[in-house]
């Protein structure tokens, strides 16, 4: 069972254990330096659109969107979200240098929209959760308590588009074994084996609409940048089987996934491998922007 220091083992988490939990939270580092004063200058042809903010301080948590000035009729319509599990701190920079190096290449040929942190708590405090101990990665559903996904579900849906394909950037990090999971293990009265950390890139895509020749297009530019993260011994990826070269498979509708919520046809979520001793963050960055172009580019050739 569990040994987390929080909680009784088998015993899933009540009000108390909860509070506990978020008394141990601290400030680590600052959206407003790291995320939102790299926000200040925006490509011409898009604005910075605040869509809400997180009611545990609106004034510290604004959720900013960079979006077209004006959409295009007849081209692509694109999402990019970084930051939904705060911690994972490429999906938020990379979103950020994608929006700073890149994002100005597309104007004529897509429209994109960019929310570079959706959990900016998150992103402060190194946390996968909430304030409440919720994961807002299983938390995209109709009514749903956790406000970062409750509001970016709203932005995107008063947009009044249909996207065509959907990024998600995120990270696996040694973490997960060493933090994360205990704590889901112990919040839920539950146990979890600890799984094999990939060391490489890998991408998730969706059950219902894998879309194979997307996914190999983007594992195709990022092995430029960083390696592709092999199968382990049991021929599988954080326990789900590879179904191609560095992809592996959820279903992200029924899971709640952020890559779930606009029906997409092309969907991914990227995870990156920041412990590696091969990675850096500028590389992680860079890996980031490398999967989000690769995706794009394919979409505008279909």
């Amino acid at each position: 069972m569990s040994t987390y220091p929080i909680g009784t083992p088998g015993t899933p988490w009540g009000e108390t254990e909860k509070a506990q939990w978020l008394a141990q939270q601290k400030v680590v580092r600052s959206y407003q330096e790291e995320v939102l004063s790299k926000l200040t200058t925006i490509p011409a042809g898009f604005e910075l659109k605040q869509y809400g903010a997180l009611p545990y301080d609106e004034s510290r948590y604004p959720l900013n969107a960079v979006v077209p000035v004006s959409f295009t009729d007849n081209v692509p319509n694109i999402l990019v979200t970084g930051g939904v599990h705060g911690y994972e701190t490429s999906g938020v920079q990379g979103a950020l240098k994608f929006i700073n190096t890149a994002l100005a290449g597309y104007q004529q040929k897509a429209n994109v929209v960019v929310v570079p942190c959706v959990s900016p708590w998150g992103y402060e405090t190194i946390n996968r959760w909430n304030p409440m101990a919720m994961d807002p990665n299983r938390s995209f559903f109709a009514d749903s308590p956790a406000p970062e996904s409750a509001q970016i579900m709203s932005f995107v849906q008063s947009l009044g588009i249909t996207f065509d394909m959907h990024i998600d950037l995120h990270e696996t990090t040694d973490t997960d074994n060493s933090e994360f999971r205990p704590a889901l293990a112990a919040r839920d009265g539950v146990t979890h084996d600890n799984w094999n950390i990939p060391d490489g890139f890998y991408l998730v895509a969706d059950t219902p609409k894998p879309a194979i020749a997307f996914q190999e297009a983007i594992i195709e530019k990022v092995r430029a940048i960083t390696h592709i993260a092999p199968p382990d011994d049991n021929g599988k990826i954080i326990g789900a089987d590879v179904i191609s070269e560095g992809v592996i498979c959820y279903d992200k509708s029924s899971l709640h996934l952020c890559g779930g919520m606009t029906g997409a046809q092309y969907v991914s979520t990227t995870e990156v491998y920041p412990d590696s001793a091969n990675a850096t963050p500028e590389n992680c960055n860079d890996a980031q922007v490398a999967a989000v172009t690769a995706a794009i580019d394919y979409v505008c050739q279909q």
